[in-house]
């Protein structure tokens, strides 16, 4: 995220400074590929581990969580690892507009904290 900055821009009738605060934005496209990124890693971490610890795994959560995912073959990996990068995305395209929305309503009538 940006650091909130505050400029002073010079009103016409005076030259005094009048200080503007920016509201912080989280943009889309820049958390949508984080979360997704981070979720398809974590997803392939977590498979490895399922693998190398079997006693241990829990591929019956993922059969839960991921609709058409197996244990374990090539395309059942694949398309696990294509969900958890949607399932990414679908929480940025939700998030980041709910969180811009909010942050401009809420920060015009509140001060500084």
């Amino acid at each position: 995220m940006r650091e909130m900055t505050t400029t002073f821009p010079l009103h016409e009738r005076s030259s005094l400074p009048v200080p503007v605060q920016v509201v912080p934005r989280i943009p889309v496209p820049a958390l949508g590929f984080s979360l997704g990124l981070f979720l398809a890693v974590t997803y392939v971490l977590c498979v490895l581990y399922d693998l190398w610890l079997p006693e241990a795994a829990m591929y019956k959560t993922w059969l839960a969580l991921l609709p058409g995912f197996t244990w374990i073959s090539w395309p059942s990996f694949f398309l696990g690892l294509i969900e958890s990068f949607a399932y990414g995305w679908y929480v940025a395209l939700l998030f980041a507009p709910l969180f811009n929305f909010f942050a401009v309503r809420l920060g015009q009538t509140s001060g500084p904290m």
